[in-house]
């Protein structure tokens, strides 16, 4: 735009809609003819002696912020008609005509320039409109919408974006049902824009292959750091945790990703992992943790966008403000309140994406699986004391 506006902020990652941008032309073309008006009751109280002419030339340079190139056109020929009706009672005086004719000239050529800008204006908007839609499909074939439910969890996703102009970025996620149980992934792509979306479906590919094959959490990390080592390059990487629900048990293996936060009973949980493993890409060497879960338990996972938003150098108090935010209503409630606070909290300017998912724990009906083995060393692991 060619001038700064007063408006509303915008919600990260939300695309302005037809509607708000039909608002903002009729914005500019309503300043324009106030601008317009004001000229000419200005020249009418001076007594119409062509002096004020001048500053219809800023009508159509105002259009041209935010309407389209033929509207601006339109403001041009009313602003120029306006300021020859203003011409004739200087018809008499030779001077004064020839100043008002230059005045007029200096209408009509800003007018010629406001509409060029507007024309240029307007296909950039329309190639923004183009690139969001792109990006609107893409992420409905990356991102596919998560739950409601998922054998006995109730679940929620939620992706925003640091970009108005695109809807998807490098972070990812996945639940799905399996043999083994419920499984999900969260993850998130070094870097950003086209490259970080290639790898993120990648990982997401393999990932929604693999977990229905591999009994081990362990197994899927092995695959899926190869997939990730053959697709990018030596300082490329994935964060990710790998989480699995069986019969009320909950094992979790972390790959230098944020460690999820479990919500019980009014106190808020993280849920670190046993040793540090770095992220997919570097051949991680995971250990799991395994957590029992008890009925109305609930599970937030997300990408570093959350735990590094800050205001004024301060980060968003996630851990403090977690129960007030994701404890009521629905899990879809809880995004909700934590994506308001989140934003807020930045004043609408967030720095990374931000992948949410958000599980509640129902409990189990009827018999349930064993523990799997695997996950805690075998039925007389300690873990289970």
């Amino acid at each position: 735009m060619l001038m700064a506006v007063a408006r509303k902020p915008r919600v990260p990652g939300r695309r302005p809609t037809s509607r708000e941008m039909i608002s903002e032309s009729r914005a500019g073309l309503g300043a324009a003819f106030v601008l317009i008006t004001l000229a000419a009751l200005t020249e009418v109280v001076d007594g119409a002696n062509g002096r004020y002419i001048g500053v219809l030339t800023a009508a159509p340079l105002l259009a041209a912020a935010l309407a389209s190139w033929r509207q601006v056109l339109g403001v041009g020929v009313i602003a120029t008609t306006v300021g020859a009706l203003f011409c004739i009672p200087n018809a008499s005086n030779p001077g004064r005509l020839l100043a008002c004719f230059v005045s007029i000239a200096f209408v009509v050529l800003g007018t010629g320039v406001a509409a060029v800008v507007g024309a240029y204006r307007q296909r950039q908007a329309e190639r923004f409109i183009e690139l969001s839609k792109l990006a609107s499909a893409a992420q409905g074939a990356v991102l596919r919408p998560l739950g409601p439910q998922l054998g006995q969890l109730s679940i929620a996703a939620r992706y925003i974006s640091a970009s108005a102009a695109a809807d998807i970025g490098g972070d990812l996620y996945e639940a799905l049902d399996t043999p083994y149980g419920m499984r999900m992934i969260i993850g998130d792509v070094r870097g950003k824009g086209l490259d970080a979306v290639r790898l993120a479906s990648i990982v997401l590919g393999s990932y929604r292959h693999v977990v229905y094959e591999r009994a081990d959490l362990r197994a899927i990390v092995a695959d899926l750091d190869r997939a990730v080592a053959r697709s990018v390059g030596d300082e490329d990487f994935v964060t990710a945790a790998l989480v699995e629900e069986r019969g009320g048990t909950l094992t979790i293996v972390n790959c230098g990703h944020p460690p999820p936060l479990l919500l019980r009973r009014g106190e808020v949980i993280e849920l670190t992992p046993p040793a540090s493993a770095p992220p997919l890409g570097f051949m991680p060497v995971v250990r799991p943790r395994v957590e029992r879960l008890e009925p109305g338990d609930r599970l937030l996972f997300y990408t570093d966008g959350l735990a590094e938003a800050r205001r004024d150098g301060e980060f968003f108090p996630t851990a403090e403000r977690a129960w007030r935010l994701l404890g009521h209503g629905t899990v879809a409630d809880g995004l909700a309140s934590l994506e308001s606070a989140l934003v807020e909290w930045v004043r609408g300017q967030l720095d990374d994406d931000i992948a949410l998912v958000l599980m509640e724990y129902a409990g189990a009906h009827g018999a349930t699986d064993p523990v799997p083995r695997w996950e805690i060393g075998g039925a007389s692991s300690p873990a289970l004391t």
